[in-house]
C-alpha cells in the first residue's frame, strides 16, 4: 500500500468512481466529528492546519510521480477544508447535528463554485499550494456562512 496516496485520498475515499471531492468531505466530516468527541475546536483547526503544510509537499511530490496537477483522487485538500468549516462555525453538541449540514453544505458550494479569491487560486497557484489554497479559504467561508445561517436559524427557527 503506498501510504502516500492513502494520505492524499483521505483513506482511498478520493477512488470513489463518482463525486470524490463529495465523498472525500463527507468522509472527512465524519472523522472531523469523531475527532470532536476528544478535542477541542482550536485543536482540529491546528490539525487542518498541520496537514495543510504536510499535503502540499505530498502533493508536489505526488503529482511529479502521476505528471496530472490536482487529480480527481486527491482529496486531502477536502479533509483540511471541511475541518477548518467545523473549527470556525461553533460547533458544539447541542448544535453539532445543524452545524455538520450547514458546513458540509457550504463547503462543497464554495468547493464547487470557487468565488472570488477562491476561484483566483484555483486557476492561478500551482502545485500543492494551489489544490490546498482553494479549499482552506472555502473551509474558511463555510465556516463563516454556517455560523450566520445558524445564528439567523435559532433567531427565528429554533
Amino acid at each position: 500500500m503506498n501510504l502516500r496516496k492513502f494520505f492524499l485520498t483521505v483513506g482511498f475515499s478520493g477512488l470513489s468512481p463518482k463525486a470524490p471531492g463529495t465523498v472525500g468531505s463527507f468522509v472527512s466530516l465524519f472523522i472531523g466529528l469523531f475527532l470532536l468527541e476528544f478535542l477541542h475546536v482550536s485543536t482540529l483547526f491546528l490539525l487542518a492546519l498541520l496537514i495543510t503544510v504536510i499535503a502540499i509537499k505530498q502533493i508536489d511530490i505526488y503529482e511529479k510521480e502521476v505528471g496530472i496537477h490536482d487529480g480527481k483522487e486527491i482529496v486531502i485538500d477536502e479533509l483540511a477544508g471541511m475541518w477548518i468549516a467545523l473549527s470556525i462555525c461553533g460547533i458544539n453538541s447541542e448544535n453539532m447535528v445543524i452545524m455538520a449540514i450547514l458546513a458540509f453544505a457550504f463547503f462543497r458550494l464554495f468547493d464547487i463554485w470557487k468565488p472570488s479569491i477562491i476561484g483566483k487560486i484555483d486557476r492561478d497557484v500551482k502545485g500543492g499550494l494551489g489544490v490546498m489554497g482553494d479549499d482552506v479559504l472555502a473551509g474558511i467561508a463555510a465556516g463563516i456562512a454556517s455560523a450566520g445561517v445558524y445564528q439567523l436559524i435559532e433567531k427565528f427557527i429554533l
